[in-house]
């Protein structure tokens, strides 16, 4: 997501600094400013993103080889992340070595929870039944 606001918004402002620059003279000093100011956090994402796929993030420096340098850090940074623990802390979606659909702890929909912690409780032994299928008193699947 950091990745499509920051080409969106490069996007939008080249188009600016074209204008600009028909009117001032000078060329793509808006670009240069936001590059700037994005630099760190960039690379804090990547770094982070190269984390979940359990490499060290001195592997930035890898995009410095042509061509296939970058090819390779793109890879990388579009790979699925390692399932379960690393050696850079958890799993940022939840999943487990064992089964990696499941996550550890259970998604329950905010329109079912009440307020009464007993309800709750509730609420989550009847989402844990070993039958995926229910059926009402109608005898519609439901």
């Amino acid at each position: 997501m950091f990745y499509l606001f920051t080409t969106i918004f490069t996007m939008i402002l080249s188009i600016v600094d074209i204008f600009i620059s028909f009117k001032l003279g000078s060329f793509g000093i808006l670009n240069i400013i936001f590059v700037l100011v994005i630099i760190l956090p960039s690379l804090a994402v990547t770094v982070r993103r190269l984390h979940d796929v359990n490499k060290s993030g001195w592997m930035v420096l890898i995009s410095f080889i042509p061509i296939i340098g970058a090819i390779w850090l793109f890879v990388l940074t579009t790979s699925d992340g390692t399932i379960g623990d690393n050696d850079y802390g958890p799993d940022p979606k939840g999943r487990m070595m064992g089964n990696p659909n499941i996550p550890i702890t259970p998604i329950i929909p905010i329109s079912n929870m009440e307020t009464n912690p007993i309800s709750n409780a509730e609420t989550i032994k009847s989402m844990n039944t070993d039958s995926p299928v229910k059926e009402n008193s109608d005898s519609q699947i439901l």
